[in-house]
């Protein structure tokens, strides 16, 4: 492999360096320097941050091809600029056996654009009343150290125990959907005022936090790790604040449409915005904000949900939940957090590509920018202000909420071990 030469790059937005990779690895950082022989990218202007690392991706292989696939995900992950995703495990056949998570695992290898690593099902079928193989899959090929039902809830709290303290025995995480399906039966978005408005079926915060709340407590009791996926109330981070106070071993991720988006887009009954769990209030995403801000939610986890165009181009009830965000997530969180001085680059390195790589155990993954690691890495143009075209995604799918909407920010290059999987915002 050939070298590479950064040059002037804003390293976690710091002052202008030099990164030189040799190969696989980053072999110099500094200024000024030189190599014979060596591409040379001028990044003046730009900010160099660790490859992104996405702990919440659907793939949609096996089983629904027509939404995305492994190939065409991974190259949306290179084009917002991941070098790393975790792959729910809601395809068809469900990853709850070695065999299904071993396919997916392979697959991501065979395209190369990315790392992706499976998780497996916490329950057979995802039904959430019988344990799927957690072993089976952690001792595979794939190696799977991240469990979950997403899309449904580990609803039963002694299914949730038993698979707490199963993974405990190798250092795993289960990570809940937390949706307690009887307080969300016919379901259709917020509950609140623009729900009453409307006349859809409410979605109440405490479906949410219940669940939560009952997690941390079953962590704590057996001594094991919780993930919360995509938390979207105010209620949820003050659980989860209160939980960390007590030395609980639980982590939270945020999605970036729910640190922007409101339930006040409902109104316009565009499918675009349906989406679980639902867009949430203003006083909502101002307490995930501060929450992201503060170390309260860890990470920031895409949750990219493709869907066809037949799933979303129908009335609201019949429409599928879910938004694409791979391609879109860094400008996001740009827009919410960094031009509205709440977090700093450094900061968004860490929620973005170190915290995630480490809940998941992704090796190689989330590492400083200096010699002697891994070349996975992503150069941002910050100043870029663009809208967002669906029709140039990488994704199969076009289900994006932020059509035709000004974000900041445009990923250029993204380098995996080295190996330059998008250049000037094309992929290789």
């Amino acid at each position: 492999m050939s070298k590479i030469l950064i040059r002037g790059a804003k390293v976690l937005g710091g002052e202008p360096q030099d990164v030189l990779i040799d190969g696989e690895v980053i072999a110099e950082v500094g200024t000024g320097l030189s190599a014979d022989g060596a591409q040379v990218v001028e990044a003046t202007g730009k900010v160099l941050l660790p490859g992104l690392v996405d702990l919440h991706t659907h793939l949609r292989e096996p089983g629904r091809e027509d939404s995305e696939t492994v190939l065409t995900g991974t190259r949306a992950a290179a084009s917002g600029g991941y070098t790393a995703v975790f792959a729910m495990a809601n395809t068809f056949p469900v990853a709850d056996t070695a065999g299904v998570v071993e396919q997916v695992y392979r697959l991501g290898q065979e395209h190369g654009y990315c790392d992706v690593q499976p998780i497996g099902a916490v329950t057979v079928g995802l039904e959430g009343k019988k344990l799927a193989e957690l072993g089976a899959m952690h001792e595979s090929a794939a190696g799977v150290t991240v469990f979950s039902d997403d899309g449904k809830c580990v609803d039963d709290a002694v299914i949730m125990r038993r698979a707490l303290e199963y993974v405990k025995a190798f250092g795993g995480v289960v990570a809940q959907h937390a949706q307690e399906p009887r307080l969300t039966e016919g379901a259709q978005m917020n509950e609140g005022v623009v729900s009453a408005e409307l006349g859809l079926g409410g979605w109440p915060a405490v479906a949410e936090e219940s669940i939560i709340a009952r997690d941390v407590l079953l962590a704590e009791h057996v001594g094991s790790r919780v993930h919360i996926c995509h938390l979207s109330t105010a209620g949820s981070v003050e659980i989860v604040r209160w939980a960390k106070s007590r030395g609980i071993a639980v982590t939270a991720e945020v999605t970036p449409h729910h640190l922007l988006l409101t339930d006040e887009l409902v109104r316009t009954y565009n499918p675009v915005y349906k989406v679980n769990p639902p867009l949430r209030t203003e006083r909502d995403v101002h307490a995930l904000r501060t929450a992201l801000a503060d170390g309260t939610i860890d990470i920031v986890a895409t949750d990219h949900a493709p869907h066809p165009h037949e799933d979303k181009d129908c009335e609201w009830a019949a429409a599928a939940m879910g938004m694409v965000g791979l391609e879109t997530a860094l400008s996001v969180v740009q827009e919410t957090m960094v031009d509205t001085g709440l977090l700093d680059w450094a900061g968004v390195a860490d929620r973005m590509s170190v915290k995630p790589a480490q809940i998941g155990q992704a090796t190689g993954h989330g590492r400083p920018v200096s010699a002697g690691e891994p070349a996975n890495l992503t150069l941002v143009d910050t100043e870029y202000r663009g809208q967002v075209d669906p029709a140039g995604f990488a994704s199969r799918s076009r289900n994006t909420p932020y059509e035709g909407r000004r974000l900041p920010g445009r990923v250029t290059h993204t380098w995996l071990r080295g190996k330059a999987t998008l250049v000037d915002g094309k992929l290789t």
